[in-house]
């Protein structure tokens, strides 16, 4: 595979990714930190230095907006839960694998 159809095919896996987490919206973030060790923030983090990288200002609100598909703000009071106990246990617990750039370490 050559290197343009690979950028391309893989863009079309990350464009898959966005509108799955777009519409499981019952999936909670911390969810993700704990299984994965990445949530939609991270994404949005990696999406806005991507941007960076390549000259393209993009600022981390306007990358999350991307990948909730609506403001931040609006997704957290349309669909965020408060964390359980064992759930912010959980993510202290991993936290040694979550991803570098999610801020969390």
């Amino acid at each position: 595979m050559d290197d343009h159809t690979r950028t391309q095919v893989e863009a079309a896996a990350f464009r898959g990714l966005i509108a799955h987490l777009q519409q499981r919206t019952d999936v909670q973030n911390i969810d993700l930190m704990i299984l994965a060790g990445f949530c939609r923030n991270c994404l949005a983090k990696w999406y806005a230095a991507a941007a960076g990288e390549r000259g393209i200002a993009l600022t981390y609100d306007e990358a999350r907006e991307i990948v909730y598909g609506m403001p931040h703000g609006e997704w957290q009071a349309r669909y965020q839960t408060e964390a359980t106990a064992e759930q912010k246990a959980l993510f202290e617990a991993t936290k040694p694998l979550h991803a570098q750039i999610s801020g969390h370490r």
